[in-house]
């Protein structure tokens, strides 16, 4: 289909974006993106919660502007509860700045997908010590796959160990780990996974923490993503204040990510302690981490990460 004959707005299904993906450049479209907020050509509304009637669930309303490419977006992301397990999709409308009129309507899962992991590892690229050569990851599902492969080029790894509770009785999931990367090695415990890592990229749906005191033998970067569960955090609050804490972006980030949240309600933290977040570590404006202690990344998901990479999925559909 040529790009006269494509009717916008598109209506993008996720079959239309797997087969994309392979064709998308996630890291410049993100990097881009928060060297727009840095120089305020790009707005981020902080994220909003919304409980649905009678228990039944919530939504996350992610929303962003971007001025270099001129659309603006929002991304719909329900939790709904059911007798099992809870639902949890994702849609994005991106919108022209030009002319106000929808350009494209997307399943978000996958995109999602690419996007925490290619966060994450701007991250990584920026805060991870040279020298860096274990890296950890906690979880095994869809998004520790995806930071796998967007994390595996980043420094000169010697192994990538894996851990997650349900791997060892999954051989099938196994297959799929090992096969990401000859460097991979699956872990029975957590501690023999985290203990000795000098990154470790927690990657789980988990609403309490994953990691626990002595678990780790050195200073090391600790990324963290977020899930739908309220004040969700995978390293216990008391942890924070001592930690060098950086996050996607500190005008929301802190009052949505549940281990800050605790920690300055219980534990004397404040936001004006952050270290820096990617605008400024992507513009040389916050220093990097001197691991003396341990580093904090903290991701919440931004909407203008979901405008960026459903833009860079527009630009591609269109111009095939």
């Amino acid at each position: 289909m040529s790009k006269t004959d494509k009717a916008i707005p598109l209506i993008v299904n996720e079959e239309t974006v797997r087969n994309a993906l392979p064709q998308l450049d996630v890291r410049a479209a993100l990097t881009q993106m928060f060297r727009a907020l840095a120089k305020d050509t790009a707005v981020q509304p902080p994220q909003t919660l919304t409980l649905l009637p009678g228990g039944a669930g919530d939504f996350i309303t992610y929303l962003g502007a971007m001025a270099h490419a001129q659309v603006f977006g929002a991304k719909l992301s329900p939790y709904i509860v059911t007798g099992s397990k809870p639902i949890i999709t994702a849609w994005t409308a991106l919108m022209s700045m030009q002319s106000g009129q929808p350009l494209m309507w997307c399943d978000a899962g996958l995109l999602t997908t690419e996007r925490t992991a290619g966060t994450t590892a701007l991250a990584v690229e920026q805060l991870a010590p040279p020298d860096a050569r274990t890296l950890a990851v906690v979880g095994s599902g869809a998004v520790a796959q995806a930071h796998i492969r967007h994390l595996a080029a980043l420094r000169q790894w010697t192994t990538i160990q894996v851990f997650s509770r349900d791997l060892q009785d999954d051989e099938v999931k196994q297959r799929q780990v090992m096969a990401l990367d000859q460097r991979v090695r699956t872990c029975a415990r957590i501690e023999d996974c985290v203990a000795n890592a000098d990154v470790i990229a927690l990657c789980t749906s988990s609403g309490t923490p994953v990691l626990a005191d002595g678990m780790l033998g050195k200073p090391a970067l600790i990324t963290s993503i977020s899930t739908n569960v309220a004040n969700a955090h995978e390293i216990p609050p008391a942890w924070i204040p001592d930690m060098d804490v950086y996050c996607d972006y500190r005008q929301t980030t802190p009052a949505s990510a549940g281990e800050m949240k605790l920690a300055a309600e219980q534990h004397g933290w404040h936001p004006r302690n952050l270290m820096g977040d990617l605008p400024e570590l992507l513009s040389r404006a916050a220093a990097k981490p001197a691991y003396r202690k341990h580093a904090f990344f903290r991701s919440i998901g931004l909407g203008l990460e979901d405008v960026a990479i459903a833009f860079e999925l527009f630009r591609h559909l269109t111009t095939q």
